[in-house]
């Protein structure tokens, strides 16, 4: 009898934690039954062992029934999708692109991709839209997760990586703030950290204007509206200026502009702030004390401070809170973001960002387009310059001036895209549309060509989690016949566009150039290597040679800008794009539940968590649905200026009684992005997804007028 093969070691194909799991192969229970089994792998430091209903799932999707297994075309808009060949599939995804270009110059064509693809697949689809298409409209969903605690890092600190420290360093701080963030629901193994924290004598805040589960494991939750957190921090950072607990030494020796951010602060008093957030004084200043009195303090800020059209200047005054009480560049202590997708961190470093090339590098920095250019074997001046952000570059599909052709991988836009029903409407206007996935999504069923992806379990490549550090996942099971790596399908693409070279096929080569890309860069992988990552459990980057030991920790001596200073943010309160009105009296915010996962295209094809979050629903105040007439279980329409959308009443006293909740990871009737504000901000283009103004009805009354709304 021969003996099984041993298991595989890798990695969850869901968040940013990026758990270390082992996959074992085991016969088939049914002909569309996956051929593996997830089990723990307790030595991975970031989760030991631990793993949340979705990664214990997550062989679910490779189940034959609920994926793409053959390539699909397209003959004629008004003809339903067919089976075709990989040639035929091919020649049409290429044909298409080319003759956008033709028709309507290059930037006709544009390429979308996803926070879930790997290192190698999101180098080289950079490099092909640049090289191959030569045109400025790349960018990817990953501008609807951690932008704007991108840009407001690299004003700060000079450099940008989700957490400058460790995961485990958060168990070992004095004092946590949580700003927007509910790893209970979103990232359950990394809530040992917040345990060990309490175990440990640390003391936890969460800033959320919902109750969640996270919440509930608070000594302090403060529950701002939604859209008032910029003007939370600036209260917390006047009330520490008042009372004296600025680090005096500390802003003199290792930043720089204090005094206009002391100046916007103490025109933030705290009645002023109370009366914007609906937070008493006395929580702020117990918050104050906590965070003060502690010997090393952090805040952590995900989404709910993020999405926002000023959430750039949100996570600054947070920055700020910490710069000011020497909270940042010490151990045990700093300003973090918890990132939301698999790969947002490594999406963006090299190259699927409108504004970046490789390794971090700014697309309009001559030397960086100098250095990455040699490393393609092309003129620097035939670098396109910066394209549109995500939204932008969606909303303008099939406009005069607009992408014509896109090529679309990894991503479901139609889902998850704020304002969906206009990014759906924009999508059907383009003439050519090329989409790469995993499962036959809401974004594919409109595709003139679909190209059916190899999944995280049947190819190998590397993810950078939220850490910064660098991972492998490995390839356990081949795909099924028919279907092809992400990789395979851009060096078809490539070569049927007039370039047969420089698009590899496989994981370790594209490894090997995206180090040459980027060595010398802010997020310099050169001295990484598959070999070191297996030995080391992921390495840290900047890493920049094969003799050095990475860099866990960022900033311990000086940070990243050019004087070595952090840089105070200049940053003043202002509303929310959309408030409140006679019309749309209620706030919404949007989130997500335990056990489905961003747009759902992958979790709602397992039963398991479908059996556990069925769909969506719209959580509001007991004394909301008083005034309604409503109770647990009645279908609820929310109108925004938008859409509408809805979804079964959960009525809990969780939430605040002038907002809603609804979660965003269905489509249909029931989707919150049909209601969402996709209004940016200035400088991330961030959309506005954590709040706008809407009104509430009963669904039937929504239909006859009758009732009363709310």
């Amino acid at each position: 009898m021969t003996e099984p093969p041993p298991p595989t070691d890798t990695h969850c194909p869901y968040c940013a934690l990026q758990c270390g799991m082992c996959l074992r192969r085991v016969a088939a229970a049914g002909p569309d039954a996956p051929g593996v089994a997830v089990e723990e792998r307790p030595g991975f430091p970031v989760n030991l062992g631990a793993l949340c209903g979705k990664g214990s799932n997550a062989a679910d999707t490779l189940a034959g029934s609920v994926r793409l297994t053959t390539p699909l075309v397209r003959d004629r808009r008004t003809d339903p999708l067919r089976p075709a060949t990989w040639e035929e599939a091919l020649d049409r995804a290429a044909r298409g692109l080319a003759q956008a270009a033709r028709r309507h110059g290059r930037e006709a064509a544009g390429v979308f991709g996803g926070g879930g693809l790997t290192n190698e697949k999101a180098y080289l689809l950079g490099k092909f839209a640049r090289v191959v298409l030569r045109t400025p409209h790349i960018d990817y969903n990953g501008r609807f997760c951690m932008s704007s605690a991108a840009a407001a890092q690299r004003a700060a600190f000079g450099v940008d990586r989700g957490l400058p420290f460790p995961l485990a360093d958060v168990a070992r701080t004095g004092c946590l703030v949580l700003v927007g963030a509910n790893p209970a629901d979103t990232m359950p193994p990394a809530l040992r950290h917040l345990r060990e924290l309490r175990e440990a004598g640390g003391t936890l805040i969460v800033v959320d204007p919902r109750r969640t589960r996270t919440a509930e494991l608070a000594d302090l939750h403060l529950r701002p509206a939604p859209g008032t957190d910029l003007a939370l921090a600036l209260g917390l950072l006047h009330l520490v200026i008042a009372r004296g607990r600025v680090d005096e030494d500390f802003v003199a020796r290792r930043t720089t502009g204090f005094a206009h951010a002391r100046a916007a602060a103490m025109a933030h008093w705290p009645e002023r702030v109370e009366a914007l957030t609906g937070i008493p004084v006395g929580q702020m200043r117990r918050a104050v004390d906590l965070f003060c009195d502690a010997p090393t303090a952090m805040v952590l800020t995900a989404r709910g401070g993020e999405q926002h059209s000023k959430g750039v200047d949100t996570v600054g005054a947070w920055i700020n809170l910490c710069l000011a009480t020497g909270r940042a560049g010490r151990p045990g202590s700093g300003y973090g973001c918890l990132t939301g997708q698999g790969n947002g961190q490594g999406g963006r470093e090299h190259g699927q960002k409108a504004d970046q090339l490789p390794g971090y590098r700014s697309l309009t920095d001559p030397a960086a387009r100098a250095h990455v250019a040699a490393v393609w074997g092309v003129d620097p001046a035939d670098l396109p310059g910066p394209g549109r952000s995500a939204y932008e570059l969606l909303a303008g599909l099939g406009t005069p001036g607009g992408v014509r052709a896109l090529l679309l991988m990894g991503s479901n836009p139609v889902v998850s895209a704020p304002d969906a029903p206009r990014i759906t409407e924009r999508l059907r206007a383009l003439d050519h549309l090329v989409v790469c996935d995993v499962v036959r999504s809401e974004t594919a069923e409109l595709a003139d060509v679909v190209l059916p992806s190899a999944q995280w379990a049947e190819e190998t490549g590397t993810m950078t989690n939220l850490e910064g550090r660098v991972v492998l996942r490995r390839a356990a099971v081949p795909p099924p016949a028919g279907v092809r790596t992400d990789l395979d399908a851009l060096h078809g693409l490539a070569a049927r566009l007039g370039h047969p070279d420089g698009f590899p096929t496989t994981a370790r080569e594209v490894f090997a150039e995206l180090r040459r890309a980027s060595a010398g860069g802010a997020a310099d992988y050169a001295g990484i290597t598959y070999e070191r990552i297996e030995q080391e459990d992921g390495v840290f980057w900047p890493c920049p040679g094969e003799d050095h030991p990475g860099t866990p920790r960022l900033f311990l001596d000086r940070f990243a800008t050019p004087d070595g200073r952090a840089r105070f943010a200049d940053v003043s309160h202002r509303p929310a794009a959309e408030e409140p009105d006679d019309a749309y009296p209620l706030l919404l915010t949007t989130g997500r539940v335990l056990a489905q996962y961003q747009s759902g295209a992958q979790t709602r094809r397992s039963p398991a968590l479908n059996r556990a979050a069925p769909g969506p629903f719209v959580e509001l105040h007991p004394r909301l649905a008083a005034r309604l007439g409503v109770t647990d279980g009645d279908r609820l329409t929310v109108t925004s200026r938008r859409g509408t959308a809805t979804a079964p009443a959960r009525v809990t006293d969780a939430i605040r009684p002038d907002t809603v909740f609804m979660p965003f990871h269905w489509s249909g009737e029931g989707s919150a992005n049909n209601l969402t504000n996709p209004a940016l901000d200035p400088v991330s283009h961030m959309p506005e997804f954590k709040v706008c103004a809407v009104r509430v009805t009963k669904a039937d009354t929504a239909r006859t007028g009758a009732g009363e709304a709310a």
